[in-house]
């Protein structure tokens, strides 16, 4: 068996930050801070779900107290409800989470000018350089700092793992919640991190679990002193990978690499697996509406289009497509992106992550219309410029899509969409053709 990483002087320091339970968190903070609910559902049974009236709703998240009632992430609501008859049902809204995003990241971005969003919540920061002025001590009181500052301004909390590496920062992350801060150096990993079932180890799936059971190996610890030409024979190239982060290995580059640095894209990470076409293109909805609205700031236009996907058990798939001419309204990388999820997706195999991604960027220039879309889209082009100067003059929530409304859950929500959807409802319906001005 390899030996452990020997420990070295500290070239870099990892900050893995987690929002604790987030779609619920940022439904509550919502709740508290903006409408002055004087209940916060994070204290109560709740969870977020889809409509419960439709078979197959089911919760999306829960809040601590639920937990206890046995209430379990993915199980339909009915099953819930009857687990806890008082149970408090939130309705899922994409657009806040999109809001609640963004406002974490720019906290980050403060810290350091290497912020690597992983999933709309959570993301690594690297601190590079740092070790002339701060010592490890020093850099953990950073993390409480940090912490502290995201729950204060944000409403919400967050776990944050300290570390040298990608894969240690966020296995600490993940240790125990809410509201914590957890170092898991190389010299640390036999106490911390090998005592812990295999379960807990990242990409570890239901069938590498399941695999690695029958090998006799239930602890990270066993894995990481167990033979190698035996994992490897049963688990391939992903048994050695799995291993190598057993014993306290970094993560492949191209698995935290920073998309924007290439083209401009944004992923999340579902609460549930992706199981149907209707939830994957409400999410790719927000993930091309943020990428649009980058692109837009940014004055620059994008000609191709891809989607990543990553199933259940981590398998990475995803197409791309040239567009016929560059753009940067959001309607557009949308259409691009369902065609391409279409293609890409087989309809049976449940997707954990998905993501939009752009390449061939230029400056904003002259385009070129198709003469049957030339009204259409120059409609969209100003509707998507009016958007973003009245998202920066009035806030996240002035404008928002009529798309968003598809799900029903203003139905399901007591008020609280109509509350909180005091702006501008855009007729604008982006999977056909109907476009009406403001």
């Amino acid at each position: 068996m390899a030996d452990l990483p020997v420990p070295v002087a500290v070239g870099r320091y990892v900050f893995h930050i987690d929002v604790n339970s987030a779609f619920l968190s940022w439904s509550a903070a919502y709740r508290v801070n903006v409408l002055g609910e004087a209940e916060d559902i994070r204290q109560i049974p709740s969870i977020v779900g889809g409509d419960q009236e439709k078979r197959h709703g089911i919760v999306l998240a829960k809040s601590t107290p639920a937990k206890k009632f046995g209430i379990q992430t993915g199980e339909p609501i009915v099953a819930a409800k009857k687990k806890c008859p008082g149970l408090v049902i939130v309705p899922p809204d994409y657009g806040l989470y999109v809001t609640s995003s963004r406002a974490f990241i720019r906290i980050l971005e403060e810290y350091s000018d290497q912020v690597i969003q992983y999933s709309i919540d959570e993301a690594w920061v690297v601190f590079e350089g740092f070790e002339k002025l701060y010592g490890r001590d020093q850099m953990v009181t950073l993390a409480y700092e940090l912490k502290a500052r995201i729950r204060d301004e944000l409403g919400f909390t967050v776990n944050v793992g300290v570390s040298d590496n990608f894969l240690l920062a966020k296995t600490a992350g993940d240790f125990s919640k809410p509201d914590k801060v957890h170092t898991l150096f190389p010299e640390e990993v036999e106490q911390k991190m090998w005592p812990l079932p295999v379960s807990e180890l990242f990409l570890c799936g239901r069938a590498t679990v399941g695999t690695l059971h029958r090998l006799g190996i239930r602890t990270i610890g066993e894995l990481a002193r167990a033979d190698e030409g035996m994992v490897r024979a049963h688990l391939k190239k992903h048994g050695q990978a799995i291993q190598g982060f057993a014993r306290g290995g970094d993560l492949d580059p191209g698995m935290v690499s920073h998309e924007a640095n290439k083209g401009y894209g944004n992923s999340l990470t579902a609460p549930v697996d992706i199981v149907t076409g209707e939830y994957a293109r409400h999410l790719l909805l927000s993930l091309c509406e943020t990428v649009g609205t980058r692109l837009r700031n940014d004055e620059v236009m994008i000609s191709v289009v891809s989607v990543h996907l990553t199933t259940c058990e981590f398998q990475r798939m995803n197409k791309q497509m040239q567009l016929a001419s560059p753009t940067n309204i959001t309607e557009e990388i949308y259409e691009a992106a369902c065609q391409i999820w279409n293609r890409l997706w087989d309809h049976n195999t449940p997707v954990r992550q998905i993501g939009v991604h752009t390449a061939k960027v230029q400056e904003e220039g002259g385009r070129q219309y198709s003469i049957f879309d030339m009204e259409k889209n120059e409609k969209l082009e100003k509707l998507n410029r009016t958007i973003d100067q009245i998202r920066v003059r009035y806030g996240e929530d002035a404008v928002f899509r009529a798309s968003f409304l598809k799900s029903n859950v203003s139905h399901m929500s007591g008020g609280l969409n109509k509350e909180r959807r005091s702006g501008v409802t855009l007729g604008i319906d982006v999977e056909g053709e109907n476009v009406r001005n403001l």
